[in-house]
């Protein structure tokens, strides 16, 4: 969601924000109220937190749409409108936040871009699997047994880079990382990068590449254990140059689903386990 955020934050006038279910319980947030619509993911349909949140979001009357997973579970019947089409929550959260500045009148490109995303977004993905494959299997035997693991990102895809340190890396592989937005970088974790301290930067096309940019630069003056994975250098046929900055996280997501794989393979370790 925090993707989605920084995509509507540049071209929407809307009130948007971006909350924590266990936050809100614990602080609320006066701005939610029956103008409200709420977007929530869930793969399980029972998260606790999630589950209590709905109940407190409807005590307010807000509308509640949700990306359920799994039929018939809490969730599933608690939301207002519910879309259960498993897996791929990126795209899904930017579709509704395009349709939405499409009705609102902000993002006239609408009709033009998605006719494009129809057409080719499929086989596009498809393509820089295939193509970072080998890379995704290098990088992997260079970094599985990285103590600490830094991953830098901006604009929508410090969203992406939030969520692969976290639910990941962390979550589903048990490796020590640490996500950072780039534009904080040189606001204290520059201090403790040595030359051998292992760091992956995602850089984009959107409106923040610059900023990830100007964190690869600093990197090669003083670092020999970098990464950087630019969804630059991955084919987009079919799909205007104008556009690329919308579909940058994906492309980038393409990348780490083979990284992860890698790592999966190299491990040992299954990605479904959990302590």
């Amino acid at each position: 969601s925090l993707q989605a955020y920084i995509h509507m934050k540049e071209k929407s006038a809307l009130e948007i924000f971006v909350e924590n279910a266990a936050e809100y319980l614990a602080t609320g947030n006066k701005r939610i109220n029956d103008k409200t619509l709420v977007i929530i993911s869930s793969v399980t349909g029972t998260t606790s937190e999630m589950i209590d949140a709905v109940n407190k979001l409807h005590e307010v009357k807000a509308v509640v749409l949700g990306f359920i997973d799994t039929k018939d579970t809490p969730l599933y019947e608690m939301v207002d409108i519910c879309f259960s089409c498993p897996k791929n929550e990126q795209l899904k959260f930017f579709m509704v936040a395009d349709r939405i500045m499409f009705h609102e009148g902000v993002f006239e490109e609408y009709e033009d871009y998605y006719s494009q995303v129809d057409a080719h977004f499929a086989k596009i993905m498809v393509d820089a699997e295939i193509t970072s494959d080998k890379y995704a299997y290098e990088y992997a035997k260079r970094h599985i047994h990285d103590k600490l693991h830094y991953f830098l990102g901006a604009g929508a895809i410090y969203g992406a880079t939030y969520s692969y340190a976290m639910c990941y890396w962390e979550e589903m592989h048990w490796m020590r990382t640490k996500s950072i937005h780039a534009a904080e970088f040189f606001h204290g974790m520059l201090e403790i990068i040595d030359e051998d301290t292992p760091v992956t930067v995602f850089v984009g096309e959107d409106s923040q590449r610059e900023i990830a940019l100007r964190a690869v630069r600093f990197l090669d003056k003083i670092n020999k254990n970098h990464e950087v994975i630019d969804s630059k250098d991955f084919k987009a046929e079919g799909i205007s140059e104008k556009y690329r900055g919308y579909i940058s996280h994906h492309l980038i997501h393409a990348v780490t689903n083979r990284i992860d794989a890698a790592l999966e393979e190299l491990s040992g370790h299954d990605m479904d386990i959990r302590r």
